[in-house]
């Protein structure tokens, strides 16, 4: 029987239809508008986001039968609404927002703690530094949340209380290892940082498995369906799963709005200074699986942004065509620090860089250096994970929108140094979803089955030499100027 998947990004909702092969049947989608009130600042409308949900889904479905529902989205947004109306008092403050940066810098004495307990750092990229400054600037919303009539949570959480009409608050464990607020290794919210943070446990969502049933959806709130929700993963983790990265070492990277590549470390937690560890996900067991992660803010939104800002482009697919109309970047190195910089860098206050513009330069090389730069983001963050972390990489398997683009995916196994592989499907993310969600309901009975469902579409091997040809030299250089420029 068919799984239905909701992927609740950043930009959008997908929704997707799955076959017990693995197959996408149907698919939908339905954009929905980030705000921008100050700069820096990003922010969601909680009912547009659940318009989304209701769209993309009635279109996928469209008269198709289901068995379950699983549920990805964008990790770390703090999302608020009423438990009785389900309204939200506010919008939700989303993970790219960088308003909490002086907020991290005031907690720093704490970080080398907050880092030991949550395998994350002090950076306003987590939900506990939003859920901070909400407290210290919208008395009104934090208000509700102390008497304990607004509920707080990820956009995990506040999807299933709309899918189930209020009657479930509650978040899996791979979202809440992202929040600043989640013990890693006890597996459940820490009281220490809690009252670090001034969060109530009331206001919280209980922690559940990342499959298993844990409600069902209500008919009048969805569609007139009766469904088990039976799986829950953070957006990254989804992928990890989806690209049946099971075992121990396996590794994969997700192109979107950012990068985002995970290595599974298996029942150990495995701590770095540059990168994050967090929980991949948790059985019904309550056995943890974790990852560790290097995270990168800005890799499609750059494409975004040379469509939308700059309008060199008109659509994110003609970046490649506009790359290939030259040999390199003719010297041109671009630095997406569009909302500073992630792992291993970790500098909110680093701003975008274009430099090496000459006379001569086009906007095939602005193109080329976009790609480039997103392959040497990557290249970055692996190269952080075997030196610092001791992991051995052999192999990458990407998905995401972006690893349809056949140069970045050359780019990137020539920077890397070893072979890419991209799988038929590439919205592996929502496919997370789903085998979550069918494991949970026994569509499929064990991982390993999950696992021969997955098939290559291409594998791209480096180009000898490309990896030492010094243009990543020049790429460093280039970080280091954009750094604490803000």
């Amino acid at each position: 029987m068919p799984v239905l998947a909701i992927d609740c990004g950043t930009t959008g909702v997908t929704a997707l239809v799955v076959s017990e092969d693995g197959q996408v049947l149907s698919r939908g989608y339905q954009e929905f508008p980030q705000h921008f009130p100050e700069p820096g600042w990003v922010e969601h409308e909680p009912e547009e986001i659940w318009v989304a949900v209701i769209s993309s889904c009635r279109q996928a479905l469209d008269g198709r039968t289901v068995t379950a529902v699983g549920i990805t989205v964008q990790r770390e947004t703090a999302c608020f609404w009423d438990r009785t109306t389900l309204q939200a008092p506010r919008r939700a403050i989303v993970w790219q927002d960088r308003r909490t940066a002086h907020l991290c810098d005031h907690l720093r004495e704490h970080e080398p703690r907050v880092a030991e307990l949550t395998g994350l750092r002090l950076d306003p990229y987590f939900t506990a530094t939003k859920l901070a400054w909400v407290r210290r600037h919208d008395k009104r919303t934090w208000g509700g949340v102390e008497s304990g009539q607004v509920a707080v949570g990820t956009v995990d959480s506040y999807v299933i209380a709309r899918l189930t009409g209020g009657k479930r608050h509650v978040t899996d464990a791979s979202n809440a290892s992202r929040t600043l607020l989640f013990d890693l290794r006890k597996g459940s919210w820490s009281e220490e940082l809690r009252e670090l943070f001034g969060v109530p446990l009331s206001a919280l969502p209980e922690v559940v498995p990342s499959w298993g049933e844990i409600g069902r959806t209500d008919p009048v709130s969805f569609l007139g369906l009766d469904l088990p929700i039976a799986g829950i993963a953070g957006d990254q983790q989804a992928a990890l799963f989806g690209q049946g990265c099971f075992e121990e070492g396996r590794s994969k990277c997700t192109y979107g709005t950012g990068s985002f590549v995970l290595i599974n470390t298996g029942s150990t937690p495995v701590l770095s200074e540059r990168l994050l560890t967090t929980v991949a996900w948790m059985g019904p067991d309550g056995a943890l699986t974790y990852a560790l992660e290097g995270a990168v803010f800005v890799t499609g939104s750059a494409v975004q942004w040379l469509r939308d800002g700059l309008q060199v482009i008109q659509s994110a697919p003609e970046v490649e065509a506009l790359a290939k109309q030259v040999p390199d970047s003719g010297g041109v190195v671009f630095v997406p620090a569009l909302t500073g910089l992630g792992a291993p860098h970790w500098d909110p206050s680093a701003r975008g860089t274009v430099l090496g513009i000459t006379r001569g330069t086009t906007r095939s090389h602005l193109a080329r250096a976009t790609l480039d730069a997103i392959a040497f983001e990557v290249r970055d963050v692996v190269d952080a994970m075997t030196s610092e972390a001791g992991c051995e990489v052999p192999s990458l398997q990407v998905d995401g929108g972006a690893s349809a683009n056949d140069l970045l995916c050359q780019i990137q196994a020539d920077q890397l140094g070893v072979p890419v592989q991209r799988p038929e499907v590439l919205e592996t993310t929502a496919l997370g979803a789903a085998f979550l969600a069918g494991l949970g309901t026994g569509v499929w009975s064990s991982p390993a089955e999950l696992a021969a469902t997955w098939r290559l579409d291409r594998r791209f091997e480096p180009t000898a030499g490309v990896r030492e040809d010094g243009t990543h030299d020049r790429w460093l250089r280039a970080v280091e100027r954009s750094l604490h420029w803000a």
